[in-house]
């Protein structure tokens, strides 16, 4: 199951859910194990996942990925966020996705692209960040352990329907009050 959690979240990157959920529904008709994706040719697990995005650079990842978990971990997934990083395809905000939901552990703040415009916006870190490495780190200096995994959950569906990268829309948000931006923008 934990392996099923990384080739999802593998696959999410730059992907819209209902088209991950769709290729992920694809590999398990196929069995999803490490063994049948190691026996699987690049064409095929390709053709499975396809369309999610960057698909030819992710049938690598998945590949090699797959290889390692095999190798090094006996067909588990890697227990914290230093392994799990070095895994091909594999960056910081997955890495702590997959420590919450495989491993049920919070080891820091999953940051992505919504999290960090947001969090910009909202003047939640002492200076603007340039990458979301750097919020993650600015906003676990100072938000509460225990709200660190919800944090992503809260913020990437606002971020995708309402406090959007362009064009924002802050007339209907209930935070325009109290958002530093809305009153820039």
């Amino acid at each position: 199951m934990r392996y099923q959690v990384l080739l999802a979240l593998m696959l999410s990157s730059q992907t819209k859910d209902q088209v991950t959920s769709a290729a992920m529904l694809r590999l398990r008709r196929h069995g999803l194990t490490v063994d049948s994706v190691l026996q699987m040719d690049e064409d095929t697990l390709g053709q499975i996942i396809y369309p999610v995005g960057f698909w030819r650079n992710k049938v690598k990842y998945i590949k090699q990925t797959t290889a390692i978990l095999k190798q090094k971990y006996g067909g588990d997934i890697p227990s914290t966020v230093e392994e799990l990083v070095q895994l091909p395809g594999v960056g910081p905000k997955m890495a702590h996705l997959a420590m919450h939901i495989a491993w049920d552990s919070v080891a820091g703040i999953a940051v992505d692209t919504h999290v960090h415009r947001i969090s910009n916006r909202l003047k939640w870190v002492k200076k603007e960040t340039k990458n979301p490495e750097q919020t993650r780190v600015a906003l676990e200096e100072w938000l509460p352990r225990d709200l660190w995994k919800e944090i992503n959950w809260l913020l990437v569906g606002f971020g995708q329907q309402t406090c959007l990268p362009v064009n924002p829309r802050c007339s209907q948000c209930l935070n325009q009050d109290i958002c530093p931006a809305a009153k820039s923008l």
